[in-house]
């Protein structure tokens, strides 16, 4: 099997999955609805002078996109479990192109899921220039790489009974941690923590639509090393697998 039907096949099977759609892109989609929407005429959130749109749709912006590459994790469990990932095994696959191929899956449905905020926010008057819209959309794929081999980590580690809470609380944990919901003080021992997290650098991309300056030296450091960390445990984890099987 070669790595364009490969990548066909995740992605056909990815879209015809109902739980899927609804946890990676319609879960975002309804609670910006939901939050943004009653306040959609609100132009100096919390005195800030920001809409309260743009606020929320940056921070769902990191979230949403969080949510769904960590979300591979859960397909990966699954596969294993009924055995998927056994019979590709047998298969002339390599790992490279199995690697590739669950990344760029994932990459789809977070860009769907960043896609369809923008569009609900720019209805919502969010209005920015393209550059800052481009510069914000490509801070927000790049802080996702980590995440990408961490969704696959998880997916070789845990059962399929188990990723699901586990993607979930690991998700709301960086969330929290990280700014999503309120912003962190910068002289704050939780700032100084979460400078070390890749959440918060995916964060303060999204804080580019909001003003902010995106990443400095240490930004990309911190999601340099954890991309690559990450990555060593995926390739292990799938290696161990592979030997189990």
């Amino acid at each position: 099997m070669n790595h364009a039907a490969y990548l066909r096949f995740e992605l056909l099977r990815t879209f015809r999955n109902r739980r899927i759609l609804i946890f990676s892109l319609g879960f975002p989609l309804v609670l910006y609805l939901v939050i943004a929407g009653p306040n959609r005429d609100e132009r100096h959130f919390g005195g800030s002078g920001l809409s309260a749109p743009l606020y929320y749709m940056v921070s769902l912006a990191a979230w949403g996109t969080m949510s769904a590459m960590l979300g591979s994790g859960a397909r990966i469990a699954a596969e294993r479990q009924v055995g998927w990932n056994r019979q590709l095994r047998i298969t002339p696959l390599s790992p490279r192109t199995y690697f590739r191929a669950k990344v760029v899956t994932a990459y789809v449905l977070a860009g769907a899921s960043v896609a369809l905020l923008y569009i609900v926010g720019a209805s919502f008057g969010v209005s920015m220039s393209a550059g800052t819209w481009l510069r914000m959309t490509g801070l927000v794929l790049v802080g996702l790489l980590p995440f990408a081999a961490f969704g696959i980590l998880l997916g070789h580690l845990l059962t399929a009974d188990s990723v699901g809470p586990a993607v979930g609380g690991i998700t709301a944990v960086l969330a929290l941690v990280s700014g999503v919901w309120f912003p962190i003080g910068q002289n704050s021992t939780l700032h100084d923590i979460a400078q070390f997290l890749p959440s918060y650098w995916l964060v303060q991309a999204g804080h580019v639509g909001i003003g902010g300056h995106g990443w400095g030296a240490m930004g990309w450091a911190v999601i340099a090393v954890w991309t690559v960390a990450l990555t060593v445990l995926a390739r292990r984890a799938y290696a161990r697998d592979t030997k189990r099987a």
